[in-house]
């Protein structure tokens, strides 16, 4: 989802309530019942199967879908930003222009993309909360995380075409295995030019009505051919109804709707303004970069999209939970629940006291975040190559481990996408590997103080500058042949390099790995076991009447095209081609490429280009298919308006509405601005 404001008491008043639309639903517990008696309607497991294996998780964080038997898949525009930058070499300049295969010999592959097909879901929480329990709070985040590997081992065995993720499903409540078909080689069919794409920039993000042709198409590819996808959504033209029911499939990325308060108020006070404060510097240092003239601005201008983006979405989430209404609705939620839980003697005396132990976790949660949060959670910022430092050194010592005592992201099951990524050819920018090194390690040493033992062994001597400038200035890892060399090398390759950055690397990262470990010890593993009681509550008091929190995962919701009342004010559902036309002022934000304003005689301006919803939609659902009862595709959902953005710990469908790119609208684009016949007729084939 890309890209606020403020979410209003009036508006946050009554959020404890339960709205008709609410729910980010797994696909094995998708409550049919409850769209049934809401819309007369609900889709049976034969529309559910096609829609799931018809769904793509793509590796940039995006949700995308399958919409042709032979692998074109239909996500946003915003998605493939940095597929497109890669691209951009040789004179070649794709941001700018846009791409357009007009055959397949001309699809490009996209860098660092890769698409998953989820295929099969199993529960194996039995086994992951027997050795939680068994090892206790201290010892239950490694416990958990080598069942984790050893489950995930059995289901896949290292075969690089699938990929098993133990997903952590009620906080802890439920463990489920996925399994995912993995395409590694998805290349780029059309992206339209970024003044189309991002109509209305910074100003219109966040907001309805919009105009943006936000959408794009890939295609999967195996053994250098396009993949047979008999099982796919069938492209529909026309627009939805006002009020039509309508379910949108992706990936949402993370919800903290099952937070206790004691969590909600850390992000509050710690997570949200930290984090906001080194984003805004880090801004700062880009539009300052931009400013000049640079081989890497496009690069550059992508990376600051993303960190506006971000700025606005968290800054929504913060001014929600500083809200006292809002608030007040997560405190009132969480008292309900101890209340029932209180009336229940039996199940009180099961679950004890799970938000004393959260508490607890909580407080030191406290006393670690900011080490933890800049030392390993952050550590190189936007430096890729650090990144790729930490990944070799850290891959070297995890694999001489055995499967189950590795770190998480280094078991069997990871170590083909890891090894895919180091070889990935994609340009670096020496200029952003500066920006990004240096913001990091000036910030640590501002939050976590010059005397910090840590932070004199991470600097030595040296300024952030200084030291950032010279592990650049010699490091060869920019040079994917050195970084494969490295990873296949193993250890004996790693202690033998004298590239500045893995001697860095070798040389701070065990105060890294100190802070992850006491993290888990401390954090993350009480917190997995008071939540595992609070689900078990959750379960017994209100059945499976609660959907599990986002995790980057497959799920469905439903909803239908609805507009937005608000004070002297009616927003309709849709916006047309014809509105971007009278939007347009020539100047960016709201220019028109030559392309659209030489078509503008041919196009017609009445066909519907955007529309909202009232679908439950976050950051992750960017790029998923919205799909009408027949499984046909209508549009991928892009955005939210301002009134979403407290999603990640509330949902409010009165004024809160995604934001979707029309079928419509692509069509009448591909067909009247871009010429696109051959993509246009593969698309209406049933």
């Amino acid at each position: 989802m890309r890209r606020l404001l403020i979410v209003t008491a009036a508006l946050c008043a009554g959020l404890a309530q339960a709205r008709a639309d609410e729910g980010l639903w797994t696909f094995d517990t998708f409550p049919a019942d409850a769209v049934k008696a809401a819309y007369g309607w609900a889709p049976d497991q034969a529309w559910l199967d096609r829609v799931q294996h018809s769904a793509v998780r793509l590796s940039s964080g995006c949700s995308a879908s399958i919409v042709s038997a032979t692998g074109l898949v239909l996500t946003n525009w915003h998605c493939l930003n940095y597929c497109a930058e890669e691209l951009s070499i040789g004179g070649k300049d794709y941001l700018a222009n846009g791409f357009l295969a007009m055959k397949p010999e001309e699809e490009e592959t996209c860098p660092h993309t890769q698409g998953e097909i989820l295929t099969s879901i199993s529960d194996v929480t039995t086994r992951v909360q027997a050795v939680m329990t068994a090892a206790g709070a201290a010892g239950a985040a490694d416990a958990r995380q080598a069942e984790i590997a050893r489950i995930e081992d059995e289901g896949c065995k290292a075969d690089p075409k699938t990929k098993c993720e133990v997903v952590t499903l009620y906080r802890g409540g439920q463990y489920k295995l996925y399994v995912y078909r993995v395409y590694d080689d998805m290349r780029v069919v059309f992206y339209p030019e970024n003044p189309t794409g991002d109509f209305g920039g910074d100003l219109d993000n966040f907001n309805f009505p919009r105009f943006a042709l936000d959408a794009a198409f890939l295609r999967l590819y195996e053994d250098g051919k396009p993949v047979a996808t008999p099982v796919h959504l069938t492209w529909r033209e026309s627009a939805p109804e006002d009020g039509e029911l309508l379910f949108i499939a992706g990936n949402p990325g993370s919800t903290s709707r099952l937070f206790t308060v004691a969590q909600a108020a850390f992000d509050r006070d710690w997570l949200a303004p930290v984090r906001q404060l080194v984003r805004s510097e880090l801004r700062g240092r880009l539009i300052e970069f931009l400013n000049h003239e640079s081989d890497a601005k496009n690069a550059a201008q992508t990376n600051l999209g993303d960190i506006e983006n971000n700025f606005k979405r968290q800054y929504g989430e913060f001014r929600a939970l500083l809200d006292p209404d809002f608030f007040k609705s997560l405190v009132d939620k969480e008292a309900d629940l101890r209340a029932r839980l209180a009336g229940n003697a039996a199940l009180s005396a099961e679950v004890g006291d799970p938000w004393a132990d959260m508490e607890k976790a909580v407080a030191a949660q406290r006393e670690l975040y900011l080490a933890h949060d800049f030392l390993e959670v952050r550590a190189g910022s936007l430096s890729e190559l650090y990144g790729d430092a930490r990944v070799l050194v850290r891959g070297a010592a995890e694999r001489a481990k055995p499967n189950d005592q590795r770190l998480a992201g280094y078991a069997d099951n990871d170590l083909p996408e890891l090894e895919r990524a180091l070889g990935e050819t994609a340009p670096v920018h020496p200029e952003l590997e500066r920006i990004g090194l240096t913001l990091w390690l000036s910030k640590a040493r501002e939050y976590m103080t010059v005397d910090d033992p840590r932070i004199v062994r991470l600097l030595g001597k040296e300024s952030p500058e200084g030291l950032a400038a010279r592990l650049l200035a010699g490091t060869k890892l920019g040079d994917p042949a050195v970084r494969l060399d490295l990873w296949r090398g193993g250890a004996a390759a790693i202690a033998a390099s004298d590239d500045p950055l893995i001697v860095f690397v070798r040389q701070t990262d065990e105060d890294a790995r100190a802070i992850a470990a006491a993290w888990r010890e401390r954090v993350d593993g009480p917190m997995a076991l008071a939540a595992e009681r609070l689900a078990r509550a959750r379960f017994v008091l209100d059945g499976a009447s609660t959907y599990p929190d986002a995790t980057g995962t497959l799920r469905l919701s439903y909803g239908a095209v609805k507009g937005v009342s608000l004070p002297g004010r009616e927003i309709a559902p849709f916006t047309t081609i014809g509105g971007k036309y009278e939007r347009a002022t020539g100047a960016y934000p709201f220019a028109l490429t030559p392309k659209w304003a030489a078509a503008e005689a041919a196009i017609d301006k009445s066909v519907v280009l955007n529309f909202a919803t009232t679908h439950d939609f976050i950051g992750g659902n960017s790029g998923s298919p919205v799909i009408d009862r027949e499984g046909n595709v209508v549009g991928a959902g892009f955005d939210s308006n301002i009134f979403g953005l407290g999603g990640p710990y509330g949902y409010d469908g009165r004024t809160g509405r995604a934001v979707v790119v029309a079928t419509a609208g692509i069509a009448e684009a591909l067909r009247k601005v871009y010429g696109a016949d051959a993509l246009l007729a593969e698309l209406e084939q049933p």
